[in-house]
């Protein structure tokens, strides 16, 4: 278990991420995590009082990775960008299980299905997370067809968020 105070901060202008508040994990803790590593990875553990699950480390190049700190994680420790916070890690190798609604949707498209388990399990997970969570069957409905439309069109996570908001736009 990798134990660190760190800095919570947040992304400007940054594409994808921009808005996003984060903490760094520094290239030295991450080889300690996971030697010789450089892709994404789960870990587990603490931030302050805040139990992780299974939360995704994010390759940011020189060997560093990031943790995103999403809102519930926010309201939970009640920090924002510049507060220090207490993080306690490990890897975590339990697999994730994606969304049973959407693999079974997937099913009855075999070309969709197919371009889906070509997709890096980061990726897999992106969709499945998306699906599972709006609450409203009627939104999660919706997602599952967004998703197997963009397996037909074999497209990345990205790039049907790119599409989304084209359409609000």
């Amino acid at each position: 278990m990798e134990k660190f105070d760190t800095i919570l901060l947040r992304f400007g202008e940054q594409g994808e991420k921009t808005g996003w508040t984060y903490f760094i994990i520094t290239e030295e803790v991450a080889q300690k995590l996971k030697p010789g590593n450089r892709k994404s990875f789960r870990v587990k553990g603490r931030i302050d009082q805040y139990v992780l699950k299974s939360a995704a480390l994010l390759p940011m190049g020189g060997g560093s990775f990031i943790l995103p700190v999403n809102a519930t994680m926010r309201k939970a420790i009640g920090k924002r960008k510049g507060a220090t916070v207490h993080v306690e890690m490990e890897v975590d190798n339990k697999p994730v299980a994606l969304s049973k609604d959407l693999l079974d949707c997937l099913e009855d498209d075999p070309d969709a299905k197919a371009h889906f388990f070509t997709l890096p399990p980061s990726h897999r997970n992106y969709y499945s997370k998306w699906v599972e969570s709006i609450k409203s069957p009627e939104g999660k409905a919706k997602r599952i067809a967004e998703v197997v439309n963009a397996m037909n069109r074999k497209w990345s996570f990205s790039e049907l968020m790119k599409y989304r908001k084209s359409l609000k736009d």
